[in-house]
């Protein structure tokens, strides 16, 4: 629904009136970041060592915008977004203390570009870490809506205040196609969000005419309840009550809005594509009409400001981004030392906790013990909630591991998703930013492809690049694994891949009781954790796997992540005689080298690593030590994995001790799983592949 109509009537019946001390500070700051911008440029030498850009052309949207939002605020800006932060209160010299990557750059520290905030400050709106990426914002941001309206409808939110999301985007990036999905959940779930599309026509050197069909106010039209409108984003006082209205909106029906907002594009694309390079006269001077620093000018002269003091407030704020870039220029850089500091946020789970095997406690499987400990998390943790496809309703997941639970806690908290992998995985970023916990699940691990995008760039760099301000706290479940005739699209191992991705755990349970005790572990854990959860174990229905079935721990129980388990003692006999070796193995590993050394009793050790990262290395180097011989054995196809890598790592650092060259073994390298049970079994390990291999160790 369209509410410019209504905002153009309203102005033509009854002109909406701004302060004079608003438009003095818009001048102010707009005078602000155009000294920034010419000053960036005269300095290029210095300015352009780290890629950068302005809001030149942009700066009346910005403003408007960053003026609406309040403390109690959320907002995902793009990276030429700095004269919204010029508009909520950040100076000049913070801004260029992240130009130049200098230590006190208040958002990152010096290791992120300008124009990419991360602040948790009191009396300013929340902002997140967001990629560079553009569009991709456009998930955490939703999701972000998405945490404020569950916490919001459970009565989580101390006070009366009602909180509004940002989201700003480029009018480039909403071809996106994680636009839509965050655009879909909005209107699905009715979410209080802002879209702010800045449209300059540009994206880099293609034209709009170039990259789109239609502009983002006509695309959403296609997104039922997106209510609409259009402002002039180079005229202040049009923007600015047009986002006053957004933000109204917004804050009373607690529904999105879209607000398309023309702009001039007067800077560069980035100080490293500079606009002469392949814009032409005509384009640049068309767009210089539209400059919005000469319309407020002129507004400012028609409320009765005098020629003087315009002048004076020019040559003021020339004067103080002059001296702020002067204190930016002599501020100290980054200490090298610091740049291993905030990879994770510390945990609050160190040691084991609760009872293992209580007294009476029945087998369960690991299903089952995967949605006991969910049930009881969704229990004591009333911020918690659980999302991804199938999850809700009576299915309760394509293998039941969620079932019972959306009947038990409701709709809102246990919920259905659309097959939007990236949204499953992106929105956790913001769900975590504003207080919720979430526990999302991707259906298969074949298809956690579209999600990796998020995983990487929003939710895997958010603690690191924001100085430890926002650990993204996230437990994402992924069934994988061989099962039996499950075929190339969901049998699939995807370990070695995940675990490439820096800032993110990956655990990976073997049984029941570890099941339970690691999700229980990784949900209080503050950082992104991967659950990999193998379907053939889930139910011990494939042959020689019933050990997976454990005695179930009780409610307390909790296992540390990063710490590695004896699944099966060798003999102190074999050891002495150096008769010995160990297993190195997680997942469905376990039980094809429990099946594989049964002809070797005594012989053979096996180390459960359960967290593939962070990696228990002291286990494995004791493990290593007290054998001088060992095999890593996989299910994903050997070259190029994880287990080869660890192999080699162990072959670097335990070489002196080492009896045997280190052993890897894994599947065959194919690009997929067969469909046909034969042919899946002669692709992957089975026990007597593995004994043949651990035949050949013990014998070397």
């Amino acid at each position: 629904m369209d509410l410019t109509k209504e905002i153009k009537k309203e102005k033509q019946t009854k002109e909406i009136q701004i302060p004079k001390t608003i438009l003095e500070k818009a001048y102010r700051l707009m005078q602000t970041a155009y000294h920034m911008a010419v000053l960036y440029d005269e300095n290029k030498a210095v300015c352009s060592k780290y890629v950068h850009s302005t809001s030149r052309g942009h700066e009346a949207i910005q403003l408007a915008a960053g003026f609406q939002l309040k403390e109690y605020d959320f907002a995902a800006p793009y990276y030429r977004d700095e004269s919204i932060l010029l508009g909520i209160g950040m100076q000049p010299y913070e801004l260029m203390l992240q130009l130049l990557g200098k230590k006190d750059d208040p958002f990152s520290g010096g290791r992120t570009y300008y124009g990419h905030p991360s602040l948790r400050r009191e009396g300013f709106p929340v902002i997140p870490h967001q990629s560079s990426a553009t569009g991709m914002q456009a998930i955490p941001a939703t999701g972000m809506a998405h945490g404020l309206h569950y916490l919001e409808n459970q009565g989580l939110l101390g006070g009366n205040n009602k909180s509004v999301v940002l989201c700003s985007l480029g009018d480039g990036s909403v071809t996106e196609g994680e636009v839509s999905e965050a655009m879909q959940m909005a209107v699905l779930h009715q979410l209080p969000i802002v879209y702010l599309i800045q449209d300059n026509d540009w994206g880099i050197s293609a034209t709009g005419k170039e990259m789109r069909a239609m502009d983002a106010y006509e695309f959403a039209a296609g997104f039922k309840g997106m209510k609409r409108m259009r402002v002039d984003g180079a005229d202040f006082t049009d923007a600015y009550q047009g986002m006053q209205t957004a933000f109204d909106y917004v804050r009373k029906n607690r529904k999105p809005i879209l607000v398309h907002a023309k702009t001039p594009l007067l800077g560069h694309h980035t100080s490293g594509v500079r606009k002469e390079w392949y814009r032409g006269d005509h384009d640049l001077d068309e767009h210089q009409k539209s400059d919005p620093i000469p319309q407020l000018r002129k507004a400012l002269k028609q409320v009765g400001f005098k020629e003087t003091d315009l002048v004076k407030l020019e040559d003021e704020a020339k004067a103080f981004v002059q001296s702020e870039y002067a204190r930016a220029l002599n501020a100290d850089d980054p200490d090298p030392s610091t740049v291993m500091d905030h990879e994770f946020a510390p945990t609050p789970i160190t040691e084991e906790r609760g009872e293992r095997k209580p007294r009476g406690a029945e087998k369960v499987v690991m299903v089952d013990a995967a949605l006991h400990a969910v049930d009881d998390i969704l229990k004591n943790n009333p911020e918690a909630l659980f999302y991804g496809q199938d999850v809700g309703g009576t299915l309760g997941g394509v293998f039941r591991e969620a079932a019972t639970l959306a009947q038990k806690y409701g709709d809102s908290r246990v919920f259905n998703t659309p097959i939007q992998e990236a949204y499953i995985v992106g929105s956790t970023a913001g769900m975590s930013a504003v207080g919720a916990k979430p526990i999302v699940e991707i259906q298969f691990a074949d298809y956690i492809w579209p999600g990796i995008n998020q995983l990487v760039e929003e939710l895997s760099k958010s603690c690191y690049l924001s100085m430890g301000k926002f650990p993204v706290q996230s437990l994402i479940r992924v069934p994988i694994g061989a099962y039996g005739g499950g075929g190339p699209y969901h049998s699939g191992s995807v370990e070695s891949t995940l675990l490439n991705i820096r800032g993110i755990k990956v655990v990976y349970p073997s049984n029941a009781a570890d099941m339970k005790g690691l999700i229980k572990a990784a949900f209080h854990d503050p950082n992104p954790v991967v659950m990999l959860e193998h379907k053939g174990l889930y139910w011990s229905k494939v042959p020689g796997t019933e050990g997976a079935k454990t005695f179930e721990p009780d409610s307390e129980y909790i296992v540390p992540l990063g710490k590695a388990r004896i699944e099966q003692e060798a003999s102190e006999e074999a050891i002495e005689n150096g008769e010995s070796c160990v297993i190195i193995t997680y997942g469905m590993g376990v039980y094809w080298a429990k099946a594989a050394s049964k002809n070797f009793e005594g012989r053979v050790e096996i180390l459960d690593l359960r967290t593939l990262n962070p990696l228990d290395w002291d286990a494995v180097k004791e493990s290593v030590g007290r054998h001088n011989k060992a095999l890593v054995l996989t299910e994903e196809p050997l070259l190029n994995s994880f287990a080869e890598s660890l192999a080699g790592r162990i072959s670097q650092h335990c070489f002196q001790i080492l009896d045997a060259p280190v052993m890897a073994y894994g599947a065959e390298n194919l690009p997929a799983i067969a469909l046909n049970v034969d042919l899946e079994k002669a692709m992957l390990p089975t026990p007597e592949k593995v004994e043949a291999q651990l035949a050949q160790l013990l014998n070397y």
